[in-house]
């Protein structure tokens, strides 16, 4: 049976930092609370001030115009491909780089590390950037969004580091058996690595569902931009409406103020869109999140 020996001071103490952690836990949450209830309510409700954390006049027709305008999906599909073949790339590319420097037998081992952490401390510059991604030809290309992310250098070593925590006994045996570097990164390596890789998929995920300025940049196109971009044009719409709607008097301008208001409906309702999928996939990543950014950032 265990004794609870925890004295009157630090009962107090853990008494306070728990009710500390739940207030700013309500605090994260609630503004999401509110747009998802936002995105629920009707126009009176909203223009009344009801909505709080619960929807109020439950509806869904901010949704309904969403499906109906296409914008969205479109926005979204673009997206989901820029993610997943992004992501996709990004991985391949850290983990062939992160295994040979990893190794201490890599002749000038300490000059590429310290050419790959220069490019974290420097960069060309906007418009240095912009001038190359022209030349290459891959303005309006998705492309150009994948290169100039292609390897973050916070999880090269992060992979680097766990590649060298790796005992060197398992491949050592390995080549004894006659695999070579390849055999050995796919057969050894990458089975022991899924943590840090499940926490490297996470993080280039993120990266790329939120990637703005980049789209902006060099994807002009309007059918071809991604989730982000299509959501701060609907909140530069919306910020629009407002300006007309001050300016507006009598029947004319509420009339307005209750458009604006319906279009912050149709705002909020985008946001719960593009923000729930990242929402779904961590609880599966969850449980090595933790373990991987840890053991990939401490071991070595």
């Amino acid at each position: 049976m265990m004794v609870n020996t925890a004295t009157r001071g630090e009962k107090i103490f853990y008494s306070i930092n728990n009710v500390s952690l739940v207030l700013l836990a309500f605090l994260c949450v609630y503004p999401f609370l509110h747009i998802i209830a936002t995105s629920f309510s009707s126009t009176r409700a909203i223009v009344s001030g009801e909505v709080g954390m619960l929807p109020v006049d439950f509806n869904t027709t901010a949704y309904r115009n969403l499906i109906e305008d296409g914008q969205i999906f479109r926005a979204f599909r673009n997206t989901v491909v820029v993610t997943a073949a992004g992501v996709s790339l990004n991985m391949v590319a850290t983990i062939m780089a992160a295994y040979p420097l990893s190794k201490q037998r890599l002749t000038g081992r300490n000059f590429y590390i310290w050419f790959v952490l220069f490019t974290m401390l420097f960069n060309g510059g906007l418009i240095p950037t912009y001038l190359v991604v022209r030349a290459l030809g891959l303005i309006d290309s998705y492309w150009s969004v994948w290169f100039l992310g292609l390897v973050s250098t916070f999880n090269l070593f992060v992979m680097k580091t766990f590649f060298q925590g790796i005992p060197q006994s398992l491949e050592d045996s390995a080549s004894i058996d006659g695999a070579n570097d390849i055999v050995i990164l796919i057969r050894i390596f990458l089975p022991l690595s899924v943590p840090v890789i499940a926490t490297l998929v996470l993080f280039y995920a993120v990266g790329h569902w939120n990637s703005y300025m980049n789209v902006l940049i060099f994807i002009p196109s309007p059918e071809r931009q991604t989730l982000m971009v299509v959501l701060q044009r609907m909140i530069l719409s919306v910020q629009a409406q407002l300006m007309e709607s001050q300016a507006g008097a009598g029947a004319e301008g509420m009339l307005e103020l209750q458009e604006r208001l319906a279009a912050e409906a149709i705002r909020a309702a985008a946001i719960v869109i593009a923000t729930t999928p990242i929402m779904l996939i961590y609880p599966f990543l969850q449980k090595y999140f933790v373990k991987g950014a840890l053991i990939g950032s401490v071991k070595g």
